[in-house]
């Protein structure tokens, strides 16, 4: 199989991440893509033509895209437990809320390096951070004890948005407010295989 990511995207971490922690790396080839929303020419239509990283080529199917539908299918096929039955719905909304803050958390990047300067908007910005600050108090909140116990793909989703946030935002302060959580990323981001995906600036 091939995942064709970017080691900035956090979504094709998340997706990376995955690979580690269900022992497939030995599976699965990592095809570095460099693209913008812009210019998709060098982005991996032939797989998802909507031009979005990552993308999963495998032989016995057509390919998968969307992280979600990557990471499903990764923890299937290897037997893993990343999406414990019974606590599945939570784990997927924790899943989903993560991928809401790596969306924002994108989009106000993509507002600075795809919109020409008199085209930018502050607002839309501001935002985008405060759909993010929601997003954070919620799980502050309400997934603590979720976060602390056995480990699944909500888990990997929060702890790849917390360091992209870190990677891309890091003017905004994101544990000030939060300290719980930031004590959780703090003890997450030693695991092997988020201390062996850290992002890289393209």
């Amino acid at each position: 199989m091939q995942l064709f990511w970017a080691s900035a995207s956090p979504f094709a971490r998340k997706c990376w991440v995955c690979v580690l922690e269900t022992g497939q790396e030995e599976a699965v080839e990592r095809v570095s893509v460099v693209g913008t929303p812009l210019d998709s020419t060098k982005m991996p239509t032939a797989h998802n033509p909507l031009g979005k990283l990552p993308a999963l080529a495998r032989p016995d199917g057509p390919a998968l895209y969307d992280s979600r539908v990557i990471t499903r299918y990764l923890n299937d096929l290897a037997g893993g437990a990343l999406y414990p039955e019974d606590r599945l719905w939570e784990t997927l909304t924790l899943e989903a809320t993560a991928d809401g803050i790596m969306d924002a958390a994108v989009l106000m990047v993509y507002e600075g390096r795809c919109r020409p300067d008199a085209l930018q908007s502050a607002e839309w910005v501001d935002a985008q951070w405060r759909k993010i600050s929601r997003a954070l108090d919620a799980i502050a909140a309400r997934w603590i004890s979720h976060l602390n116990g056995p480990l699944d793909m909500g888990q990997i989703a929060v702890g790849c948005a917390l360091e992209y946030l870190d990677f891309r935002h890091g003017d905004q302060d994101w544990r000030g407010v939060r300290p719980a959580l930031a004590a959780w990323q703090a003890s997450f981001s030693k695991r092997p295989s988020m201390a062996a995906t850290q992002p890289k600036p393209v």
